[in-house]
């Protein structure tokens, strides 16, 4: 069994490869993040670097349209499922390092409770707009206006297990805006609503024609309620570093260096960045454009023109993979751009595993995302009973 000196998991926010088993339970049967988008570019998606770490040998009903099937690999591949209640970026993350959320998290399919939006209003000084599901996007363009005007907080949500207070920064300051989103999180924590995260959405512009959120959101999520392979590699000296949003998912826990950042393609850089600093053994990277600015849009000519640029730049940090490191390349769940309705998709993810010595081997179906914590455990030699879940670091040869 080989074990690596590093390990770094990037995270494809949203690419999902397919269906899950229980997807039905989500109305999400047919869903199919990557295939649909293969096919909605006529299978002339150009996807060089994931097509040689695997992504056309992942196990399918059918191949996605123009990703070759590579014969000789220096990777493992496979796709994972999920068992969390939810769908929702802090289930699948939360998965992956060994915790998943067991107990469905609460919803506001008609929006949230007077109680609560009440207090919200008297916190902040300011009137709640909209409160109901809605596309983030979307809310900002119908709302914006009157939200500069009236000085309130557009807050919506979805599907999901979310509270999105979205302002304009000339309006409300980016750390008022915070302080009002810390303020929701407390409130929620010491109530018997259980929900997911909270989530600020700055927005700038002059007009619903040219009103954009800006890279200064920040998520308040629930703590996990126990210790994830994160807290257990930093209490036995694994230095950790969280790249994007990993930081915010899991409340600062475990994570001795935090980066902010501003695009996949930034994402990326800090990778490359952290790649150069042995201090970091565990890197663990959140690309979330893919979700936030295409799937959740259902822009399939986005979401594809983006996957594209991201494989590119992907190149750059495979060729500073040294034969100590283990890249692993994954997803948090699906968010199809040609399905139905605005939300997550229940999906499988693909799992890529890399390093430069390594040979084809073929991961399967990996029944829990925690078989990738376990695996991590299993390389700096951690044991935890909590975890229950698979290692497959000893089929990486």
């Amino acid at each position: 069994m080989r074990k690596f000196e590093r390990i770094i998991t990037i995270v494809l926010d949203s690419v999902g490869i397919g269906s899950a088993p229980d997807a039905t339970a989500f109305g999400d049967q047919g869903a199919d993040t990557l295939g649909h988008l293969c096919s909605y570019w006529e299978g002339e998606l150009a996807l060089p670097q994931l097509t040689e770490l695997g992504l056309g040998r992942i196990c399918r009903d059918e191949p996605l349209k123009g990703v070759k099937a590579r014969s000789k690999l220096s990777s493992a591949v496979g796709k994972m499922r999920e068992i969390s209640a939810g769908k929702d970026s802090m289930d699948g993350h939360w998965e992956m390092m060994g915790v998943p959320v067991k107990e469905p998290l609460d919803t506001f399919p008609n929006g949230f409770p007077y109680e609560l939006v009440d207090k919200i209003e008297k916190f902040s000084n300011r009137k709640v707009l909209l409160n109901q599901p809605y596309s983030g996007t979307q809310a900002i363009k119908d709302y914006g206006e009157k939200q500069i005007a009236e000085g309130g907080l557009i807050v919506y949500t979805s599907g999901d297990s979310v509270i999105q207070v979205a302002a304009h920064e000339a309006v409300v300051p980016v750390d008022e805006l915070y302080r009002i989103c810390r303020f929701i999180r407390f409130t929620l924590d010491d109530s018997s609503w259980n929900v997911g995260r909270v989530i600020a959405r700055p927005f700038v512009g002059q007009n619903p024609d040219d009103f954009e959120r800006t890279a200064n959101r920040h998520d308040f999520s629930m703590v996990p309620k126990q210790a994830t392979v994160l807290d257990l590699l930093n209490a036995n000296g694994v230095s950790v570093c969280g790249i994007g949003k990993i930081n915010d998912i899991f409340s600062g826990r475990g994570i001795d260096s935090q980066v902010h950042t501003t695009s996949n393609l930034d994402g990326l850089n800090q990778i490359l960045a952290a790649l150069d600093n042995q201090k970091y053994k565990f890197v663990f990277a959140n690309l979330v454009d893919f979700d936030s600015n295409y799937g959740h849009r259902r822009d399939a000519k986005g979401y594809g023109i983006e996957l594209e640029q991201v494989d590119q730049k992907l190149r750059d940090v495979v060729s500073n993979i040294s034969e100590t490191d283990l890249l692993i390349v994954t997803a948090d769940h699906g968010n199809d751009p040609t399905f139905r309705g605005n939300d997550h998709t229940r999906e499988y993810v693909p799992l890529l595993v890399y390093s430069t010595n390594l040979s084809n081997a073929d991961l399967g179906i990996r029944e829990t995302f925690s078989d990738l914590g376990a695996t991590i455990l299993d390389n700096f030699g951690i044991e935890d009973n909590l975890i229950n879940a698979t290692s497959f670091l000893n089929q990486l040869r």
